[in-house]
C-alpha cells in the first residue's frame, strides 16, 4: 500500500467508513468475520502482517467476549487508538443493530427474514471465505512438520470435546507446547508500535473497570430495582462470561431476556431468525432484545452497549501488557505454538458449523468451489463474492 494511502488510513471517519463496508457485507459468523478481516487488513490494506494479525485473533480467543468484534476493535485502536476502536465497532456493528431494533420496534410480529435462497447462499459464502482464511493462515503459519502437528492435535481435540472452555485450553497447551518444542521465529513487525495503544497504567484502569463493574452492577440492580438497571447488568455478565461470542452467547441472552419474562420465546426466535440472515455480529441481535422488552429503542441502544462493554474494557486493559509480553524470551516460540492451534480451531470451524450446515448436494459444493476460486485465484472483492452466491443461491431455490 502507498504510504500516503496509509497514513490517510488512521483518522476516525476512514477507519469507520471502512468498517462500515464489512459490517454491510460481512455474512457468516465470527468466523467468516475473521477471514473477512484478513483479507481486507493483511491483504488488501496491509495494515499489518499476517503473525501480527494471528497474534491478535489469539489474544481474543484468549479474552471473554465477541472476538470478531474484538479483532476488529483492536485493528481499529491500532490505527487510531481508543477513537479508531470506537470507530471500528461502530462501523461493524451500527449496520445490523439497527435493522435489529427496526424490526424489535414494528415487525417483530411481521418478520420476514431473507428468503431461504438468498440466505443458503450466504452460508455458501461464508464456507468459501473461512475456507480461504485456513488456508492462506496455514501456508504462514504452519510451515513445519511440528506446528501442522500442533494444528492437527488442536483441531482434533475440539472435534471431539465439545466444551465452550475447550478454546482457551487448547490455547493454552499449544503456548506451552511452543515454548517447549519450537524454535523461535525470526521476529517480525510488530503490530503498530507508533500507534496510539493504551500504557500498562491505563491498561490496568480498564481491567480493573471491567471487574468492578462485574462485581458491582448485581448490587446495583439489587439497590435500584427497574428494568434498564436489570437490562444492564443482565447483559454486561453475558458479554463479560462467554468465550469466543457468536452462538455461544445465545444461550446466556435467552436466560437473560426469556427466562426474565421480558421477552416472548417466539419474539426471541423470531429476532435470532432475522439476526442470521444479516451481516455483522450476532451480539448486535442484543438490540433486538433489549428493544422487544419495552419497546422502546433507548433499552436496545442500552443493552448493545453493554454486552459489547466488557469486550472492549479486556481488549484495551490487555493490549498493553501484550505487546510487552510477546517480546519476552520464550514468548516467540509461544505465540508460534499458539497461532499453530488457532489454525487448526478455524479449521474445526470450516467443517461445523460452515461445512456441515450449508454443503448438502454436489451443486452447493460447486458454489463453493467457484466462491473459493473466485477469492483465491481471482482476487474478487469479498463482498462481490457474498452478492453473486446469494444471488446464485436465489436462482437455484
Amino acid at each position: 500500500m502507498h504510504p500516503t494511502h496509509a497514513a490517510n488510513d488512521r483518522g476516525f471517519w476512514r477507519i469507520l467508513l471502512v468498517f462500515l463496508k464489512l459490517g454491510l457485507t460481512s455474512f457468516g459468523g465470527p468466523v467468516a468475520h475473521l477471514g473477512y478481516f484478513r483479507a481486507e487488513f493483511v491483504e488488501r490494506r496491509r495494515w499489518l502482517p499476517e503473525r501480527d494479525y494471528a497474534d491478535l485473533v489469539a489474544l481474543c480467543q484468549f479474552l471473554p467476549g465477541p472476538a470478531s468484534s474484538q479483532v476488529g476493535m483492536a485493528l481499529g485502536m491500532a490505527r487510531g487508538g481508543l477513537s479508531g476502536a470506537l470507530a471500528a465497532w461502530l462501523g461493524f456493528t451500527l449496520p445490523s443493530a439497527l435493522l435489529m431494533l427496526l424490526l424489535a420496534l414494528g415487525l417483530s410480529h411481521h418478520a420476514q427474514t431473507i428468503p431461504p435462497g438468498v440466505l443458503h447462499g450466504l452460508k455458501l459464502a461464508a464456507v468459501a471465505v473461512v475456507a480461504q482464511a485456513v488456508w492462506s493462515m496455514a501456508r504462514q503459519l504452519c510451515p513445519d512438520r511440528p506446528r501442522l502437528t500442533l494444528m492437527a492435535i488442536a483441531c482434533c481435540l475440539a472435534l471431539l470435546i465439545a466444551a465452550t472452555w475447550l478454546p482457551l485450553a487448547v490455547i493454552t497447551l499449544a503456548s506451552a507446547a511452543g515454548r517447549l518444542w519450537l524454535a523461535a521465529p525470526p521476529p517480525g513487525v510488530a503490530i503498530a508500535d507508533d500507534a496510539p495503544m493504551p500504557s500498562r497504567r491505563r491498561g490496568a484502569i480498564w481491567l480493573a473497570l471491567f471487574f468492578a463493574l462485574l462485581a458491582g452492577l448485581p448490587l446495583l440492580a439489587a439497590a435500584w430495582p427497574g428494568y434498564r438497571m436489570a437490562l444492564f447488568d443482565a447483559f454486561y455478565r453475558s458479554g463479560a462470561l462467554v468465550f469466543g461470542g457468536g452462538h455461544v452467547v445465545l444461550p446466556l441472552l435467552e436466560t437473560a431476556s426469556v427466562a426474565s419474562g421480558w421477552v416472548p420465546r417466539d419474539a426471541f426466535l423470531a429476532g435470532y431468525g432475522a439476526a442470521q440472515a444479516l451481516p455483522g455480529p450476532l451480539f448486535a441481535f442484543a438490540a433486538f432484545l433489549g428493544t422487544a422488552g419495552d419497546g422502546s429503542w433507548q433499552s436496545g441502544a442500552l443493552a448493545l452497549i453493554a454486552i459489547f462493554l466488557p469486550g472492549f474494557l479486556l481488549l484495551a486493559g490487555a493490549l498493553p501488557f501484550w505487546r510487552r509480553l510477546r517480546a519476552a524470551p520464550g514468548a516467540q516460540s509461544a505465540l508460534a505454538g499458539v497461532n499453530a492451534a488457532v489454525v487448526g480451531l478455524l479449521l474445526v470451524a470450516l467443517y461445523h458449523p460452515a461445512w456441515s450446515s450449508s454443503v448438502r448436494a454436489p451443486a452447493d459444493f460447486a458454489a463453493v468451489l467457484l466462491a473459493l476460486l473466485a477469492l483465491a485465484a481471482w482476487k474478487l472483492p469479498p463482498w462481490l463474492v457474498v452478492g453473486l452466491c446469494a444471488a446464485a443461491g436465489w436462482l437455484m431455490l
